[in-house]
């Protein structure tokens, strides 16, 4: 447990996530993307879709931009206690991803916002320095 930290002008704090999920089947992973893709512009072709969907990439990067996150219709996905055990899998979603466990870290002062940096921004944005 961490002790008590008052607020204070100037503090930054910053809010670390890690949402793993893990590739099932990877053809509905890719047809799930396709479909995001084909979403955001309904204009494009079946074939335009396949070919601007190529790969894990730019499968995740669809998925984000329509849903914000992975399996995002998932209910909490807790880890250890409560959660599933390790290695089982969802098998049966559309997307062809298991969510595999969601965490959240609140992280006090360690380096300028992400703001501060402008264009600039450092080679590791999570390093503890």
């Amino acid at each position: 447990m961490t002790e008590g930290v008052p607020p204070r002008a100037g503090m930054t704090i910053s809010i670390r996530s890690r949402r793993d999920v893990v590739v099932v089947d990877p053809r509905r992973l890719l047809a799930a993307a396709r479909r995001a893709l084909r979403d955001s512009d309904p204009a494009l072709s079946e074939a335009e879709a396949a070919a601007a969907i190529a790969d894990v990439y730019d499968a995740v990067h669809a998925l984000l931009d329509r849903d914000g996150q992975l399996a995002a219709d998932a209910v909490d996905d807790p880890v250890g206690r409560g959660g599933r055990r390790p290695g089982d899998r969802v098998t049966d979603r559309r997307d062809g991803l298991s969510p595999a466990g969601h965490l959240q870290e609140i992280v006090i002062d360690q380096g300028p916002p992400l703001q501060d940096y402008g264009c600039f921004l450092p080679p590791d944005l999570f390093s503890s320095s």
